[in-house]
């Protein structure tokens, strides 16, 4: 019995900490092509709340989920396209660019919020979905094979970004653009243009996270929903090395911790509650102080480039 229930308390911390795992992995995976084109995001935090609101209201409003994926993917474009704007053609610093977005976005969510909703409201979000074969396997199929699409989604984009990122033209030219960009320009290739264009990809993956978490997750929408969960997506690109396999395993290792602190709660567990909320950040702090010195981060990243200077 005491195998059993142990059994069963290490399957529900794995099947929690893979769904918990989506909103990092879709952000991150986002603002790595964001960073291998020169540009980082710090704002990632606010395109995440713009996406949750815009992905939880059109859900109220429509009844459909996916229709509230599709906008807050389209409201995250948006905030990409503005961050393209003030750090691409304006030039702005772009660590104070994005903490500016991150505010933008933080003050328009929480105003509409209030303004179209008012107060604690639940949606039908997404429903589990359990794979035929799969779901049925003894032990482990329930934990692995019976989640949300944008979960499936979120784990499929890993294999699909490495192939876009490593092995297509396009992808080619955005580690060329990150790296020397005056070379690529040189070569033809539009270094602005790029960039605009990773910047907007990245936006509607962090508005898709923001969603992952309204729609997918918790089917509501509240102040601060996203936690800071923008700023660890920033951090886990620099701990997977600007890989998707990297930043899989990055996001792994932090939802799982998170898991087991929410698992910890759940089982009344005699031990501190104010120890196991912070045990996720602990986790992440010493995983990116243990790769320190050891990442090698695209040679143009955080440098405008000026077309007129090139020597």
């Amino acid at each position: 019995m005491d195998n059993t229930m142990g059994q069963g308390i290490i399957l529900g911390i794995v099947a929690t900490g893979i769904r918990l795992a989506t909103p990092y992995l879709l952000a991150a995976l986002g603002e790595m092509f964001t960073q291998r084109s020169g540009i980082y995001n710090l704002g990632l935090e606010g395109v995440m709340l713009i996406g949750a609101f815009f992905g939880f209201f059109v859900t109220l409003t429509t009844g459909n989920a996916y229709i509230g994926l599709v906008i807050a993917m389209v409201a995250g474009a948006a905030m990409g396209l503005i961050m393209g704007v003030v750090s691409i053609t304006l030039k702005a610093e772009q660590g104070i660019s994005g903490i500016g977005l991150y505010l933008l976005g933080w003050g328009i969510a929480g105003l509409f919020y209030r303004l179209y909703v008012g107060g604690i409201t639940t949606i039908k979000g997404l429903e589990p979905i359990s794979i035929p074969v799969l779901s049925d396997i003894p032990v482990v199929g329930q934990a692995f094979f019976s989640h949300t699409a944008i979960v499936y989604l979120a784990f499929l984009l890993v294999p699909v970004c490495w192939v876009v990122l490593f092995k297509t033209n396009w992808g080619l030219k955005v580690r060329a653009v990150g790296t020397t960009p005056q070379a690529a320009d040189t070569l033809g290739v539009s270094v602005n243009g790029i960039r605009y264009q990773c910047l907007i990809l990245g936006g509607m993956m962090a508005g898709l996270a923001g969603a992952a978490l309204t729609v997918g997750n918790t089917h509501m929408f509240a102040d601060n929903i996203t936690a800071g969960r923008g700023f660890i997506a920033v951090a886990l690109v620099y701990f997977g090395r600007w890989s998707p396999w990297g930043i899989l395993a990055g996001s792994l290792l932090f939802s799982m911790a998170d898991s087991v602190q929410l698992w910890v709660q759940v089982l009344g567990i005699n031990f501190p509650y104010e120890l196991a909320v912070i045990l996720p950040y602990v986790v992440t702090i010493v995983a990116l102080a243990m790769t320190y010195g050891r990442i090698w981060a695209p040679a143009a990243l955080g440098r405008p480039y000026d077309r007129g200077a090139r020597g």
